[in-house]
């Protein structure tokens, strides 16, 4: 009988329904910094809904919450930027999810911080991150949320040692309500209400 009855507990539970993959690099060294927004969004995500991003799978740390009553997979990628779609490709393989039901949160130097755009698919902007995911999953249906990081200071300035520069303290004052409506625009997009997502929060 015991057995019965966590088997029926394990089947209400269901599969994951969607993942919400926050893009950024591991390490100490990388946090606060302006390629980690990705990172930051999704553990802002995790605290509001209650889900812990701290075990080992899929070549990143996971963890599982319930958002708008759906079973969701947070991941973040261990791989590095560059890397990313190494995990993607295998969470998203593990759990059969299309790519409309995998939402990426990645920084945009192109937005100042506290600005976002949401957008239902599309190219990878020049995004390493998104690049590889793209190009090891051979689709570009993914919703993503991308989050302003701020342009260069000046064009010579080295694109490399910009994005992994820290944030300064005006610009994460700026970026903390925009991490907050990640969050919910993220909670939007999993309830199939992307274009009101976007209405809000472009």
């Amino acid at each position: 009988m015991p057995f019965f009855w966590k088997k029926k507990s394990d089947v209400s539970a269901g599969s994951v329904e969607f993942m919400i993959v926050g893009l950024g690099n591991p390490g100490k060294q990388y946090e606060n910094t302006r390629h980690n927004a990705g990172f930051m969004a999704l553990d802002a995500i995790a605290e509001k809904h209650h889900g812990e991003v701290k075990r080992i799978k899929y070549k990143g740390l996971t963890g599982e919450c319930r958002i708008a009553g759906k079973r969701v997979l947070l991941l973040k990628p261990s791989t590095f930027m560059n890397l990313s779609g190494q995990s993607v490709q295998e969470a998203t393989k593990f759990y059969k999810l299309p790519p409309e039901r995998v939402l990426i949160l990645f920084d945009d130097i192109n937005l100042e911080p506290g600005k976002l755009r949401i957008r239902r698919k599309g190219s990878d902007g020049g995004h390493n991150g998104m690049k590889n995911i793209i190009y090891l999953t051979g689709s570009d249906q993914f919703p993503r949320v991308k989050i302003g990081v701020g342009q260069k200071p000046h064009p010579d300035y080295n694109l490399a040692d910009w994005v992994l520069s820290k944030f300064t303290a005006k610009d994460l004052e700026a970026l903390h309500p925009a991490l907050e409506n990640a969050a919910a625009a993220a909670e939007l997009i999993i309830k199939g209400e992307l274009d009101r997502a976007m209405n809000l929060y472009n």
